[in-house]
């Protein structure tokens, strides 16, 4: 769920992916993306990573416009930098609605909806069986 506070104010929004929540706050600044009181580098030490946490950023060419917040929880490194990606677009469409257009077309409003599939009783992972015995 994503909520505006006040107009020219921050703006929070919340993006998920696999078992990771994320929560951002989207303010006018100069480009600083803090995550978990650390800077971006710090916490994805993973070019790859970092590049997917900027990609709603990059696409609207708003890099340098917006300061970041983001606290993440849950699931991995991979699933956490997805979150990350879904929030700071989300808040993006918030503080302007002119980005819309160009976000969603990119696919980065829609929620992931891959999850880890549970284990059945009887097996040993979700569809993983024990080995077959004949005799």
């Amino acid at each position: 769920m994503a909520k505006k506070t006040a107009k020219n104010e921050k703006i929070w929004a919340t993006g998920r992916r696999k078992k990771a929540i994320a929560r951002a706050r989207v303010a006018a600044g100069t480009g600083n993306i803090v995550i978990n009181k650390k800077p971006l580098g710090e916490y994805f030490k993973s070019e790859l990573l970092q590049n997917e946490v900027k990609t709603a950023l990059t696409l609207v060419e708003a890099a340098d416009k917006f300061d970041i917040e983001i606290t993440v929880t849950g699931g991995g490194l991979s699933g956490q930098a997805g979150a990350c990606r879904h929030a700071i677009a989300r808040g993006l469409v918030l503080s302007n609605e002119t980005y819309k257009a160009s976000i969603k077309s990119a696919g980065l409003l829609t929620r992931d909806p891959r999850m880890k599939e549970r284990k059945k009783y009887g097996l040993k992972k979700a569809r993983k069986a024990p080995q077959f015995s004949k005799r």
